[in-house]
């Protein structure tokens, strides 16, 4: 059963990136608790569903924007300034946000604009933290890192919605972000603690140039470039996110708390992957571990399209008894995904040079954020055409078929070795 937990050693090794861990939680658990926050105060004030989805486009292009210019930005600066900086920037926005909530501005379009500028914050402190931790530690224990990463994650996906939700009912918006702000002033102590970290290597000026060496160096390094895509194939054709909603409402006979649910047992799998990361630490082929942890994914998902047209056919009261499965499905799903991004992760540290890795930390960061919304615009459709059940089935089966087609256009992938890393 030990070996089965996650591998520790990172946090026992490294005081530094024992306190960046814990300081990660902090500010993700927080971020997820005024991400809820702000969806709930402006369907309080617009009641529109409407204005609530442009919470997602609003952080959307400066997101991406931030992620490739400030991945440029990691690799020109010292890390931990940029990381500080970033930091400072995402404390402000959400002291911001707090103080709005406390003089009851109740003004929609100023929270669009400190959502774009916590995003923008978000862009370059990402690729500005992922940077940093393979300085950290041992080469070794890379994938162990990663997986305790998936923790915090997981944990703050899961707990964060929930504690929003009771929060806001019981203390109100202006303590709740408030919360957050007081979490992630402690969380920067453990960047201030770090030592300097300037970038290793031949230093570029940040800028659009820098920028297009960062695309130059994925064009040519297959087994990076092998981690985006087929990340992509995962959230672009199976995260059937945008119709958990009518799912839940039409097929599973229940409403916002059960769509709430399965985005929350998503995060909980997250979680659970983790906790139980142990062998993750160990595998070697690092490359077909990724590829059988997102076929995983998508079988999971597959199963989930199953329940759901399995309860669309059952009688009105008995729809409710699929809800149990679906959870499971999702819990599972949520499990590979874990192994899958802290492999990814892995490998992207790993064989990518130090002088490169916050501009592909950048364009990590980009597909990260930018997939599951490509995704809400292909089930979302295909639901149209289809209905909910078969749309979320057809999704997984294209992204298991996509995964053996990168299998065999790029074979060197399933033979990337841990040991001796090759981009």
């Amino acid at each position: 059963m030990r070996s089965l937990l996650a591998d520790i050693s990172p946090l026992q090794e490294s005081p530094d990136f024992r306190r960046l861990w814990s300081g990660q939680l902090l500010s993700i658990l927080g971020g997820q608790l005024t991400l809820t926050a702000v969806s709930l105060q402006v369907y309080d004030l617009t009641h529109s569903s409407f204005n609530v989805g442009l919470l997602g486009l609003v952080a959307l292009v400066p997101l991406i924007v931030a992620g490739l210019y400030g991945g440029a930005v990691v690799d020109a600066y010292d890390r931990r300034l940029v990381a500080i900086a970033s930091s400072l920037l995402l404390w402000g926005t959400s002291a911001l946000i707090a103080l709005q909530a406390w003089l009851r501005l109740d003004n929609v379009p100023l929270i669009y604009a400190l959502v774009a500028l916590q995003a923008l914050g978000s862009g370059i402190n990402l690729p500005a933290r992922s940077a940093i931790v393979p300085r950290l530690i041992r080469p070794e224990l890379l994938a162990a890192a990663n997986s305790l990463n998936m923790i915090t994650f997981g944990l703050g996906g899961a707990a964060g919605p929930l504690l929003a939700g009771a929060l806001v009912a019981s203390v109100g918006y202006g303590w709740t972000y408030t919360l957050d702000v007081l979490g992630f002033t402690v969380a920067m102590w453990a960047l201030f603690r770090l030592p300097p970290l300037p970038p290793e290597g031949l230093v570029r000026r940040a800028g659009l140039r820098s920028v297009g060496e960062g695309f130059r160096f994925l064009g040519t390094r297959p087994n990076i470039r092998m981690t985006f895509l087929i990340d992509l194939c995962a959230m672009v054709f199976a995260m059937p996110r945008s119709l958990l909603p009518a799912v839940a409402a039409l097929s599973l006979g229940g409403g916002a708390a059960v769509a709430g649910a399965l985005l929350g047992a998503i995060a909980a799998g997250t979680f659970l992957g983790g906790l139980f990361s142990g062998p993750v630490g160990r595998v070697r082929w690092q490359g077909r571990g990724v590829q059988i942890a997102v076929v995983a994914w998508g079988a999971s998902i597959l199963a989930f399209g199953l329940v759901v047209l399995g309860a669309g056919r059952s009688s009105p009261g008995g729809a409710t008894w699929w809800v149990v499965p679906a959870l499971a499905c999702m819990i599972l799903a949520g499990a590979a995904d874990s192994v899958s991004a802290a492999l990814r992760s892995t490998i992207l540290q790993a064989a990518t040079p130090d002088a490169m890795r916050g501009r592909l930390q950048g364009v990590f960061t980009v597909v990260v954020a930018g997939g599951p919304r490509l995704g809400d615009v292909f089930s979302g459709g295909l639901a149209g055409l289809l209905g909910e059940g078969t749309a979320v089935v057809v999704g997984a089966l294209v992204c298991v078929v996509l995964v053996g087609v990168l299998r065999l256009a790029q074979p060197r992938f399933a033979r990337y070795d841990a040991l001796h890393p090759a981009p």
